[in-house]
């Protein structure tokens, strides 16, 4: 049987986990249900739904190892070495931080096979979740909530496939190849073989089809859930779909979707879920079930990523028991003489960073501690914030209007005031902003200092491509790869990066599509040049 046959049908098995009898949301065995028995009992169900979690954590490399594909630490960790803000200090992440992949290059290929993989499984448990509400072995309520949680996630598993393989919305508005949008369960030979004939849909449609799984789950998911962190929620749901059309341009619809969440006046606390944001910028990290940590992936002692996929191992520094392979770059750390720069007493610098002994061992770094359990390996991936959710909206009322908007200002402050050492005299005011252009440029820069090391970097490079006032120009230019020394951290000395950019116009700004997908799947079309 060929590969992708192989990758599609262990859907039938749906909770299946060849590595471990741990899984994401409690310690029960999820490898040994078939498909026939998984819906069986309320019980069972439950478990099948936790094993679609498990999916999103922890699906298996090109190695058979777990490595934190898709969502458990490598989105996070890819999404950042895109960019231009961590520096690869030794050969891991190389092929990502250097644009050299390929068709057949591990990363890449493992990312696809994995947000497939966790988007069947999703769907053969829609499936059953219908089927158990049909034969009185869920409530219809409980069943919608399930399906809920699995569209929710597999329209996460889609976006991330689209950022990722296809040009960003803005590229002909959305009328450029995206990715296959796989709404069925791949179980059968039939299956097998209608998915051989399913072309990539195109990125405006992709969104389309996401946010009505987005619309879908916010209609059906509760406000709370225990545990209310690392299970999809109303307020997930609404804040994935700010994300998405975020990416769309769609301003007003930000707009309204995140109305739902933040309210008119502060204090800022949404009346969906109570998320607001921690007192101090540390407190996601120091807390994984954080009230600003709307949505993250579970990881744990007994379940996590692996030595070589988890967060704390590969942005840790070497001398603290990590493997010190991401450290932060010199480009954004010494950016505080900028226009809209990270100033040097900023608290996020001394609470969520350190100085540390890199992968080489013979050189120092600045490395994030966002993620500290160095031992365990434990730390949460964290997807979605409070702080997440007031950016976006504040980054939407700014274009919205073509003036410089006090309710954007008002919310980009919240979040970046708790970071400063005086607020009252280093908060942005509406003298701070010549035009509304100005205001956005300091939103898309604050994005770039609240969301170092949480993968969150591509994603706005991509999107901003083609704006002529954002834009990057394509994979920005990077610190040249390797160790960097602490000598090169200045905080008010500009860094002059040595890696030249990639313009937008290259086939490298977006990854190929696997070459396994290409071979078996006659439908599949290429990105150009790969």
């Amino acid at each position: 049987m060929s590969k992708i046959i192989n990758r599609l049908i262990i859907g039938l098995f749906v909770i299946i986990i060849s590595n471990s009898c741990s899984k994401i949301l409690d310690t029960k065995p999820t490898n040994s249900l078939p498909s026939a028995d998984a819906f069986s009992t309320a019980d069972k169900c439950q478990v099948s739904l936790y094993g679609v979690y498990d999916a999103a954590q922890s699906g298996l490399y090109t190695d058979g190892l777990v490595r934190g594909y898709p969502f458990g630490a490598a989105n996070i960790e890819q999404g950042d070495a895109r960019g231009e803000d961590v520096v690869n200090v030794a050969a891991f992440f190389q092929v990502t931080y250097q644009a050299t992949y390929n068709a057949t290059t591990a990363n890449n290929v493992a990312m696809w096979n994995t947000l497939y993989a966790l988007i069947n499984k999703a769907n053969v448990c829609i499936d059953g979740f219908r089927a158990a509400a049909s034969g009185g072995i869920l409530t219809p309520a409980v069943a919608a909530q399930y399906e809920a949680e699995c569209k929710f996630l597999r329209a996460m598993a889609h976006h991330e496939a689209v950022v990722m393989y296809a040009r960003p919305y803005a590229d002909n508005n959305g009328s450029n190849l995206g990715v296959p949008y796989r709404d069925f369960a791949i179980n059968t030979p039939e299956a097998v073989d209608a998915v051989r004939r399913l072309p990539r849909t195109r990125v405006d449609s992709v969104y389309k089809k996401a946010l009505a799984d987005l619309d879908f789950a916010e209609a059906n998911l509760p406000a709370t859930i225990s545990p209310s962190t690392v299970r999809a929620t109303k307020a997930a749901a609404i804040a994935l779909k700010m994300r998405l059309k975020l990416h769309m341009g769609d301003w007003a619809g930000v707009i309204a979707e995140g109305a739902k969440l933040v309210p008119a006046t502060g204090p800022f606390v949404s009346p969906i879920g109570g998320w607001t944001l921690t007192a101090s910028p540390d407190g996601p990290f120091t807390n994984n079930s954080s009230t600003e940590s709307i949505f993250s992936i579970k990881n744990d002692a007994l379940d996590n990523t692996g030595n070589n996929g988890a967060l704390p191992s590969m942005y840790g520094a070497a001398d603290q028991g990590a493997r010190g392979l991401l450290a932060v770059s010199p480009i954004i750390w010494n950016s505080s003489s900028l226009t809209y720069g990270w100033l040097c007493d900023d608290k996020r610098r001394s609470l969520l960073y350190n100085p540390g002994v890199n992968s080489n061992g013979n050189n120092s770094n600045i490395f994030t501690s966002k993620y500290r359990k160095y031992g365990t390996r434990e730390d949460f991936a964290p997807q979605i914030r409070y702080a997440e959710v007031l950016l976006t909206l504040a980054e939407a009322e700014a274009r919205s209007v073509g003036t410089v908007s006090p309710r954007a200002i008002e919310l980009l402050n919240v979040v970046r005031n708790r970071s400063l050492a005086t607020p009252a005299t280093q908060a942005y005011t509406a003298a701070s902003f010549t035009t509304n252009v100005d205001l956005v440029k300091a939103i898309l820069f604050e994005r770039r200092i609240e969301f170092l090391a949480e993968g969150k970097r591509w994603g706005d490079i991509s999107r901003n491509a083609l704006d002529a006032n954002y834009t990057t120009g394509g994979i920005p230019a990077k610190m040249a790869n390797g160790s960097a020394g602490l000598a090169l951290y200045g905080c008010t000395t500009p860094f002059t990066a040595s890696q030249v950019e990639i313009p937008y116009s290259d086939f490298k700004f977006i990854w190929p599509i696997p070459s396994d997908e290409i071979i078996q799947n006659p439908i599949i079309v290429q990105n150009p040049f790969y």
